[in-house]
């Protein structure tokens, strides 16, 4: 008794002294309280998380869950403090309000935390890149941060929350300017997501924006895309609905690549063929059933009545352009790397300056870029060592060499 009448008379004598030494006995009790939660608390959740064999306890913690809940622990110290350390009731006040702010900031803090965790565990499931969560994440955290900052205003000024909601409307011009491109982002990640135009893994080609690789994230704000030379280019989130864009994953789904590439004919060096030289095809193994089958068509054309054999323009003939043809396409046919159920076709395209190009329109069954380009070089290589056996000359500008050969030919 003579401690507490002791005690109530050094206040009233000395309340300012009293008072410092109340707070700096509640910031101890504080700082007690959170050494104590960080170092048992935390201890023992990461015992129970490491006897766990589940996964979303390791995403809580390493995700920094459990440090903002312990964080929670001394500011309800201090919230109930002001009351066993007899502080002043205006004192008192302040420190709850301050005490409840910081609590509503931690339990926000602790909220973005837990998503955090959410988008990790869900970063682990199969076919993750076909929805893709961070954008939905992005804004419900934001959301939080938001209904946070409010609570937080009406708990320091004693005001309702609904004033402050009441005065968003006459700001809400200013707010859409400031949050302009977070709800482009909002709306363009809805019709991303929802109508698939985008997947992480996706190999995209947006040249606005010097973008050529694949996506390796995609948030709310913005798409991360690894360019093929290794570095990273960050798009914004709403350009993918306001500029175009090539998405390849078409061609990874069809687990097909096409080529299309032409050689160019002299066209100087198309003619018929001589019979020696359709026996000669005709032991080709790809062009056995292909000559057998244009020689009886063209006996029974040519034996119509009126046409003259010694004429060419009253018969038609084999060419050795055409034969080449038929003959990449046989080989194209029969190779093995090339996919037999998209489209494959050997064409002749208008003839130019340049020659007769001979198109090649088909898909390799190897979409794996280098292995891609290999089977490409590796058919043209080909074509362009064969195309001679058919006395066919491949197209190119004249060069040096062309000219020392014009030039050391008698009579040139």
């Amino acid at each position: 008794m003579d401690l507490q009448q002791t005690i109530s008379e050094f206040s009233q004598q000395h309340p300012i002294i009293f008072q410092a030494i109340g707070l700096s006995l509640l910031a101890l009790l504080g700082w007690l309280a959170d050494s104590i939660a960080s170092r048992w608390m935390l201890r023992i959740a990461r015992a129970a998380v490491g006897r766990s064999e589940t996964h979303w306890d390791d995403a809580l913690l390493n995700a920094h869950f459990f440090n903002r809940v312990a964080n929670l622990i001394p500011v309800l110290f201090i919230y109930f403090g002001g009351e066993i350390f007899a502080l002043q009731p205006r004192v008192e006040v302040v420190i709850q309000r301050v005490a409840l702010a910081s609590a509503t900031l931690i339990t926000a803090m602790a909220v973005s935390a837990f998503l955090n965790a959410v988008a990790d565990i869900y970063s682990q499931l199969p076919d993750v890149g076909r929805r893709p969560i961070k954008g939905y994440l992005g804004f419900v955290r934001l959301i939080v941060y938001l209904v946070c900052a409010i609570v937080s205003l009406s708990i320091l000024m004693d005001r309702s929350p609904w004033i402050f909601l009441s005065g968003l409307g006459a700001v809400s011009a200013v707010l859409l300017i400031v949050f302009r491109d977070t709800l482009l982002s909002l709306v363009a990640s809805i019709q991303i997501m929802n109508n698939r135009l985008l997947d992480v893994g996706d190999w995209i080609e947006m040249p606005s924006y010097g973008a050529d690789g694949d996506v390796i994230d995609v948030t709310l704000h913005t798409v991360k895309v690894q360019n093929w030379d290794k570095t990273i280019t960050t798009v914004p989130t709403h350009a993918f609905i306001t500029s175009s864009f090539k998405n390849w994953r078409g061609m990874s789904d069809s687990n097909s690549r096409r080529i299309k590439r032409s050689l160019s004919v002299d066209v100087t060096s198309v003619r018929f063929l001589e019979e020696d030289e359709i026996e000669r095809f005709s032991q080709f193994a790809l062009l056995r059933d292909y000559m057998a089958d244009k020689r009886g068509e063209l006996s029974a054309h040519n034996a119509e009545d009126g046409r003259n054999q010694e004429i060419n323009a009253d018969i038609r003939r084999l060419t050795n352009a055409g034969t080449l043809r038929a003959y990449m396409f046989e080989y194209l046919k029969n190779h093995p790397k090339i996919h037999q159920g998209r489209t494959l076709i050997v064409r002749q395209l208008a003839p130019g300056p340049e020659g007769l190009p001979l198109e090649i329109y088909c898909f390799t069954n190897d979409i794996v870029w280098a292995n891609h380009e290999g089977i490409q070089s590796d058919l043209f290589d080909h074509f362009l060592a064969i195309a001679p056996e058919f006395g066919v000359r491949i197209f190119q500008q004249p060069s040096g060499a062309d000219v020392a050969q014009l030039a050391a030919t008698p009579g040139a």
